[in-house]
C-alpha cells in the first residue's frame, strides 16, 4: 500500500515534506562529515605533536654523556614551535618552561592547577640522565591542535547560523506572498462589490420615492447599505497606509453603538456614557476605527449568546483616551489574554481568528495606541480596552 497521496495538493505537500527531510538529512551529513574529517586530523597532529614529544626526550636522555648539550633548546625551544611545556624535578620545582604565564610559575596554587591540566591533556614523561636526577615534562597541545578541536563546533554553528537566517528570509518571503495574495483578493473583493452597491443605492432611492412603501423599512435598508460601503471602503484601504485625522471619539463610537442599538437580540441591552461624556478626541482613521469597535461589539455580542448587557465606556487618563467595552457574558480564561490578539486563534466553532489580530494591527500599528483585556472572570464577563493619544480640544 502506497503512503502517497493521490490529489494535486496531496503530492505537493508531499513533495514538499521530502525536500525538507532531504535538506535536513543533507545538511546532518555534512555536519557529521566535518566533524569525523577536522577531529581525525586533530587527532593524527596530536598523535604526530606526542611523537616528536618523546623523540626529543629521547635525544636528552642520551645527550646526558654529552656535557654542554641540551637538545631540549635546540628542539622543543625553536621558534616555530608552540607547544607549551614545564619541565620539573621530583619535588615539582620548575626547572624549565616555555609558553607558560611566569605568573603561574611564580604562584604555586596556579602552578599546581596548570600541572594538573597538562597532565590530563597528556601522559607524563619521566626524563632520566644516567649522571642526574631524573626530570618530568607536562605538557600540552600546540595553538593549531586546539583550533583543530573546536573547528567543528564553530563550523557547526556558523551553519546553524546561516541555516536560521535562511529559514527566516524563506518564511518572510512566504508571508509576504500570502499577503499579496490576500491583498488582491480584498482589492478584487471591492472590485466586484462596487456594481452590485451602487445599483442597489439606486434601488433604495426609487424605494423612496414610493408612498406605498413602509420609508423606515427603507431608511433601515438605507442605513445597513451605508454599513456595506463602508466595509467596502475598509477593504480598499488594505495594503495602503490610511491618513489620520482629528476626529471626536464620542461621535465615531456612538455612530457604531446606535448601529447595533436598533439590531440587538430582545433580551441584550447596550449602554453608552459617550453623550454625556466630555468631548474627547485624537487623531484617528475613523473607517478602520469603526471597524475595531464594531469587532469588539460583535465578539460581545457572540459572548452573551443572546442574552446579557454591554457597557461601552469612554474616558480619560493623563494623554490617552480609553474606550473600554464590557459584556457580562462568558469571559476570557487569563492564559486565553494575549492569544485572542494572535492571527488564527480563535474560541469560536466557524470562526477565522482574525477580527482580534486586525483590530491589534491598526490600533497599534496605524493609530500607535494599545489594546488588551482590561480584566475577564470566566461566566462573568470581560473588558477589553482601546486606548489612543488624546488631542486637547
Amino acid at each position: 500500500m502506497s503512503l502517497k497521496p493521490n490529489t494535486s495538493e496531496g503530492r505537493t505537500a508531499w513533495l514538499t515534506y521530502r525536500r525538507k527531510i532531504t535538506v535536513i538529512v543533507l545538511g546532518s551529513c555534512i555536519g557529521v562529515l566535518s566533524i569525523f574529517f577536522t577531529s581525525n586530523m586533530a587527532r593524527q597532529l596530536r598523535e604526530k605533536e606526542q611523537y616528536e614529544v618523546h623523540l626529543w626526550v629521547k635525544a636528552w636522555e642520551l645527550s646526558g654523556f654529552m656535557q654542554g648539550y641540551d637538545p631540549m633548546s635546540d628542539f622543543i625551544k625553536r621558534e616555530q614551535n608552540n607547544i607549551p611545556y614545564i619541565i620539573t624535578d621530583g619535588n615539582r620545582n620548575v626547572i624549565d618552561h616555555h609558553l607558560i604565564d611566569e605568573r603561574t610559575i611564580g604562584d604555586p596554587e596556579r602552578l599546581d592547577a596548570m600541572l594538573k591540566t597538562l597532565a590530563r591533556r597528556n601522559r607524563i614523561i619521566e626524563i632520566k640522565s644516567p649522571i642526574s636526577p631524573s626530570y618530568y615534562l607536562f605538557y600540552g597541545e600546540s595553538r593549531l591542535v586546539k583550533m583543530l578541536v573546536w573547528f567543528p563546533v564553530v563550523q557547526i554553528l556558523v551553519i546553524m547560523i546561516f541555516a536560521a537566517f535562511g529559514y527566516i528570509t524563506f518564511l518572510s518571503s512566504k508571508d509576504s506572498e500570502q499577503n499579496r495574495v490576500w491583498i488582491g483578493l480584498a482589492k478584487e473583493t471591492v472590485h466586484q462589490l462596487g456594481t452590485p452597491t451602487s445599483s442597489l443605492l439606486g434601488w433604495v432611492e426609487y424605494l423612496r420615492q414610493q408612498p406605498s412603501v413602509d420609508q423606515t423599512a427603507v431608511d433601515e435598508m438605507g442605513n445597513d447599505l451605508t454599513r456595506l460601503m463602508k466595509v467596502i471602503d475598509r477593504f480598499s484601504k488594505i495594503g495602503s497606509e490610511p491618513s489620520l485625522t482629528d476626529a471626536s471619539i464620542n461621535d465615531v463610537v456612538g455612530s457604531c453603538v446606535n448601529y447595533f442599538r436598533s439590531r440587538l437580540p430582545r433580551n441584550v441591552t447596550l449602554d453608552y456614557n459617550g453623550t454625556e461624556a466630555p468631548p474627547l478626541a485624537a487623531m484617528i482613521n475613523p473607517t478602520l476605527f469603526e471597524w475595531v469597535v464594531e469587532n469588539l461589539l460583535k465578539n460581545s455580542l457572540d459572548a452573551l449568546a443572546g442574552k446579557g448587557q454591554i457597557d461601552v465606556r469612554l474616558s480619560s487618563e493623563g494623554d490617552w483616551v480609553n474606550v473600554d467595552i464590557a459584556d457580562t457574558g462568558r469571559g476570557i480564561p487569563k492564559a486565553h489574554f494575549n492569544r485572542i490578539f494572535e492571527p488564527g486563534f480563535t474560541t469560536k466553532t466557524r470562526g477565522w481568528g482574525l477580527g482580534l489580530s486586525l483590530s491589534r494591527r491598526i490600533i497599534e500599528s496605524y493609530h500607535k495606541g494599545r489594546i488588551q483585556v482590561v480584566e475577564s472572570e470566566v461566566g462573568r464577563g470581560s473588558t477589553l480596552r482601546i486606548a489612543l493619544r488624546r488631542i486637547d480640544s
